[in-house]
């Protein structure tokens, strides 16, 4: 299986390594993240995704999606929560640098759907991780391709944790997708039930034209914003590479640059935030994005 490593298919770098390559190299086919390995994920109509073949030593060696993981040691597909991949979530590289922070094992189902309705935009977030990274937008009638993670329980939680979702701090919040809003088709016809997909508390950005902007991949989006401001320039530098090294592990200058995309009227609501849960007293919303613009985004 040398010729589906992760470095053979181009796909084990991790964005949290190397914040410019955000939101990391996709597969181009379902599969299944097996470690350092991604292996081909072949759909068959009609047919449950727990009975997929995986190509495990080439074609014609299909052997059931639930028995590969059974052999891992892995929970079964019926106990996993499909996940909506919007940025660096469907990079394999990035899945596994994430469960290894935890020692959790990286065995994760990946499945390109067909999504409607959803479009991966720009966080309104400058990230000490040293990128502006990807969240979804409510885009009606769209409709596009995107890789739904199938997450155990104990991975689910440790994303989860990643992205902030039990801190009042937070960045995102993970929602539920309901499928008569938002169908997602799998490559076998069956329609799922719904989603989850984390959503930005801040919101995403606009683009040139007042609407939500589409993420363009982490080069073009830095260069757009210190094209933008000049404010965000004079902090963060002039070039890509110097914006990222300047927010890398830079929390309070990350929070600055945040706050002037705000002040600056760049930000936009999702259009997802009535799907959000109801926080705790403890753990209040954030500020909403400001900016009229937005008013023409689905609430």
């Amino acid at each position: 299986m040398r010729e589906r490593t992760l470095e053979a298919l181009g796909l084990d770098a991790a964005p949290r390594e190397h914040p410019l390559t955000y939101p990391g190299a996709w597969p181009t086919e379902s599969g299944l993240l097996l470690g350092d390995t991604y292996l081909r994920l072949s759909p068959e109509p009609d047919t449950g995704l727990d009975r997929w073949p995986v190509q495990c030593d080439g074609p014609g060696s299909g052997v059931p999606l639930d028995e590969v993981l059974a052999g891992t040691g892995a929970p079964p597909v019926d106990e996993r929560t499909p996940v909506l991949a919007i940025g660096s979530n469907a990079c394999p590289g990035q899945l596994r640098y994430k469960m290894a922070e935890r020692g959790l094992s990286a065995v994760i189902p990946m499945v390109m759907a067909r999504v409607t309705g959803i479009e991966a935009g720009v966080s309104a977030h400058v990230s000490p991780l040293g990128y502006v990274s990807a969240s979804p937008f409510h885009a009606p009638g769209r409709t596009r391709d995107l890789f739904v993670t199938w997450l155990d329980a104990v991975q689910l939680e440790h994303v989860d944790h990643s992205e902030g979702v039990f801190l009042p701090e937070g960045a995102y919040d993970r929602v539920f997708l309901p499928a008569d809003r938002f169908p997602v088709e799998m490559p076998s016809g069956e329609l799922l039930n719904g989603v989850h997909a984390y959503v930005h508390r801040l919101g995403v950005l606009a683009d040139g034209t007042g609407a939500p902007w589409t993420h363009p991949g982490e080069r073009q989006v830095l260069t757009e914003l210190i094209t933008r401001s000049p404010l965000l320039r004079e902090w963060f530098g002039g070039t890509p590479e110097e914006f990222s090294a300047h927010a890398l592990g830079d929390a309070r200058l990350c929070e600055r640059g945040t706050r002037l995309l705000r002040d600056e009227g760049h930000t936009l609501r999702s259009g997802l935030e009535s799907l959000v849960p109801e926080r705790g007293p403890s753990a209040p919303a954030p500020e909403p994005p400001v900016n009229p613009a937005g008013e023409g985004v689905p609430a």
